[in-house]
């Protein structure tokens, strides 16, 4: 009986076992919520993994109360149960009802102010499980019969579906808020549509905002950006009672989550979280190309051009004025004498009237209402002159072929990506415009084109293609390249760099197919190609969309032709065939920096001597170009994305389309009216004044070693609530003596902790807001070595404030080509 006897550890034991049952009860209810266990306001229930709470809130500036769901904290919400019906007082309640629904009461008035909605009733049981859906089951059945995640808010979560079924014409879409204190739906939503060749569309109301274009089993074909580490994870898959779903996820980790949001302006927001900690924040921004059927009918939405549209070869506006005020609307027609001959046959019903042609035009986003058919590419070229509805068809080795009949709408050209899309013209049309078009046809079609033109024309023809031939051939496009760099750099020669043939790089990438491609940049795609004697070379590719062209393309040839050094990528020649510039490297097994250090699970790759290996071997091929080359140069574009680790990951920088040959001493400014490069990595001389040195590459230095080492993307920051940049966020921690939580905790440990602060500590002295103040490279060398050991304190960095990103961004998305953050600009003019 000795249990009966009261002692202090008895009471002590039952005191905290009776607090923990009245915490628990009180502050959550463990998973669930059954007909005997409901949910009040104030209280939570838990997922077993304690990921996520279902609970009562208030946004910011409200005192309506929403029951939602969140992840670790109530600002990451999921989903909202009553967003348009919310509760003026904390009086809800949540219960299962009589019939089986799953309700949200206020208990003062005794009203029903959400319900599940089922009709069956039936017992049930409501649980949160580990991926934040809330499930309703039957109890006697265990059979789930509504969960939250088939009925979305604003946000998806991995393993939520978006999804149509063909059959029934149910869809599962996702409703933006109205703004972002008001979680009521907003004007915007998401669905998947056009089944037969599915994308995702964004709706403003009910008229189309923006789609994604196809899925051809990697990406959606309209959406380039959806190859960045960031937004690559879609899934297309179906279900056997005829439904469609698209699902976003990451790799298979535990440790990694996203939320994926429809903001209330119409984008896409992705929230990522490692360890449960926010460690991105990214907002997909559109450009004018991006909206639903921008140019109109057969109007090419280009951002890159000014302005942003016109008609293809063919084609004229059909309202001149109008289109010359920018009022697109109305498309482009068919210029007179332009009419296809499948429509003058039907007209005149003779047999003598030959074949239409196609002209192709290369990365495209392919117009709305694609229709499919089985087959290969030459039997899609073939379907298509045989029907005389279709005006334009498109490949794709996973789509198959597309095809379009009636008005071409919602075109747009991009960078790179996208696919070829070949458009109906006369066939007189495609010999003058695309000789390349007629070899494609074979003989028969050269055969059709020559007897249509016949006598005096065949003669002007003939002679405008041997012209054309001439102005395109290798020869010539060499000269050409070898006169603009004499004009420039007269000490240069095109014919110490060796030429390729355009054919062997074209059958060295497998002609350029999407599947080689290793990245793009403002220059244009890159591609990965093996010559035939086994060679592995990096081919890049000027895009005729590009901001930059053959000044930036001969300024890297003159650049990088005479720089030898371990740190600096190798280029092995060029091709300036068929209208054509290309640049051939050797090739970088381990691709560019930023693909393994912003990505979550290459990173780990990544240890702290490894990234300080890269940091010195960066370093050290800056003091090359600014020392101890023939040439003094200024890079003016270094970032992540520009430097390559080979094999051994030793850093070598390249990309030098935008640097610039310089006299002078080390602290001498240059001053340009083009202001290149990329935002964030710009110092602030440069970026508002047009004036650079050496210390800009010093200031885009350090900008890269903080990234380095946090393991974060400066551009990262550009929606933090405290500072605009890591740049800025650095200092807060450096002013707060809290810098070691700068540190990616990927590669953090106490025996290297010294090394780390000390890297922080020499990039915070190269971003110093004025030039004189930041250390020249060799300096910086010597302090990255340690044969300086005393470090001066830094000064206030640049760009610090919040309010500066107002100006930077506008200029960013008026000027910028790309939405990513980390892409090159040209042209913006400084003052």
């Amino acid at each position: 009986m000795a249990f009966l006897c009261p002692n202090t550890n008895h009471y002590l034991f039952i005191t905290f076992l009776l607090f923990s049952t009245f915490y628990t009860c009180y502050s959550s209810i463990n998973d669930t919520i059954t007909s005997s266990k409901s949910l009040k306001d104030q209280q939570t229930i838990t997922s077993n993994n304690t990921n996520f709470k279902l609970g009562f809130f208030s946004p910011l500036n409200s005192t309506n109360r929403y029951l939602g769901i969140w992840y670790i904290n109530e600002t990451n919400n999921l989903w909202i149960a009553n967003r348009d019906q919310p509760i003026k007082d904390s009086n809800g309640i949540v219960s299962i009802h009589k019939d089986g629904n799953l309700v949200i009461l206020n208990k003062q008035k005794g009203i029903i102010v959400w319900s599940t909605n089922i009709s069956t009733s039936t017992n049930s049981t409501a649980q949160l499980d580990d991926s934040g859906n809330l499930v309703l089951r039957d109890i006697n059945s265990g059979e789930t019969i509504w969960d939250s995640f088939s009925h979305p808010a604003d946000a998806a979560v991995p393993t939520m579906r978006i999804s149509a079924n063909k059959i029934t014409g149910k869809k599962v879409s996702f409703v933006s808020r109205k703004s972002e204190n008001d979680p009521s739906s907003g004007h915007f939503s998401i669905s998947l549509e056009r089944l037969d060749a599915p994308e995702v569309f964004i709706w403003h109301d009910k008229n189309i905002y923006w789609r994604t274009g196809p899925w051809n089993g990697r990406v959606f074909l309209g959406s380039p950006r959806m190859t960045t580490e960031y937004l690559f994870g879609w899934r297309l898959d179906h279900d056997t009672d005829g439904t469609d779903y698209i699902t976003y996820n990451f790799a298979a980790t535990k440790t990694m989550f996203g939320i994926l949001s429809l903001t209330p302006h119409g984008t896409l927001r992705l929230v990522e979280f490692i360890n449960k900690k926010e460690f991105l924040r990214l907002e997909v921004d559109q450009n004018e190309c991006d909206f639903y059927g921008k140019c109109g009918p057969f109007g090419n939405c280009d951002n890159s051009s000014v302005p942003i549209c016109s008609c293809f070869e063919g084609f004229e506006p059909k309202n001149l004025v109008e289109w010359n005020l920018r009022n697109w609307t109305n498309g482009c027609v068919r210029k007179e004498g332009m009419n296809l001959k499948c429509e003058m046959l039907k007209i005149n019903g003779s047999s003598e009237l030959k074949q239409d042609g196609f002209l192709v035009h290369h990365f495209m986003k392919v117009p709305d209402f694609a229709k499919r058919l089985d087959g290969n590419q030459d039997e899609c070229r073939t379907y298509c002159l045989k029907n005389c509805s279709c005006v334009a068809y498109a490949y794709d080795p996973y789509i198959t072929c597309m095809y379009w009949s009636g008005e071409l709408i919602d075109l747009q050209k991009f960078p790179s990506g996208g696919v070829d899309l070949f458009i109906r013209v006369p066939a007189e049309l495609v010999a003058v415009a695309a000789p390349d078009n007629i070899k494609k046809k074979g003989n028969n079609s050269s055969t059709l084109i020559i007897a249509i033109i016949g006598g005096i024309g065949a003669f002007t023809l003939i002679i405008c293609a041997y012209l054309l031939w001439r102005k395109c051939s290798p020869r010539r496009k060499g000269r050409q390249a070898q006169n603009l760099i004499n004009s420039e750099h007269k000490q240069m020669k095109l014919d110490e760099l060796p030429l390729y043939d355009f054919e062997k790089l074209e059958t060295a990438t497998n002609s350029f197919h999407f599947g080689n491609m290793l990245g793009k940049g403002g220059f244009g795609p890159v591609y990965k190609g093996i010559m035939e004697d086994g060679q592995e070379i990096a081919v890049k590719r000027l895009s005729k969309a590009s901001g930059q062209g053959i000044e930036e393309f001969m300024n890297e040839v003159v650049v990088i032709s005479k720089l030898q050094h371990r740190n600096l990528v190798r280029l092995h020649g060029c091709c300036v065939e068929r209208g054509e510039q290309m640049l051939v490297y050797e090739f970088m097994p381990n691709k560019s920096l930023d693909a393994l250090l912003f990505d979550p699970l290459q990173k780990k790759n990544l240890d702290w001597k490894k990234r300080l290996t890269i940091i010195e071997g960066i370093a050290r091929g800056i003091l090359y170009l600014h020392r101890d080359s023939r040439l003094r140069i200024i890079h003016r574009d270094l970032k992540a994305s520009n430097i390559l680790l080979d094999g051994d990951m030793i850093p070598k920088i390249s990309d030098f389309g935008l640097a610039r040959i310089v006299k002078g001493g080390e602290d001498d400014e240059a001053n340009t009216k083009r202001v290149v490069g990329t935002y964030g990595y710009m110092p602030p001389e440069y970026a508002m004044e047009g004036l650079f040195s050496e210390k800009s590459d010093v200031y885009s230095f350090g900008v890269l070693l903080l990234e380095i080492v946090s393991g974060r993307r400066n551009s990262s920051f550009y929606h933090h609530e405290d500072s605009l940049s890591l740049v800025g966020f650095a200092w807060k921690l450096w002013l707060e003596e809290n810098i070691i939580s700068l540190v990616d905790q990927e590669v953090w440990d106490e025996c290297s902790e010294s090394s780390m602060l000390r890297c922080i500590h020499i990039g915070l002295l190269c971003v110093q807001e004025l030039p004189r103040e930041r250390p020249n490279i060799s300096t910086v060398v010597l302090m990255l070595i340690s044969e300086i050991t005393h470090l001066p304190p830094p000064g206030k960095v640049a760009f610090v404030n919040k309010q500066n990103s107002r100006s930077t961004e506008s200029s960013q998305k008026s000027n910028q080509s790309n939405s990513n953050n980390n892409v090159t600009m040209s042209d913006v003019q400084g003052r």
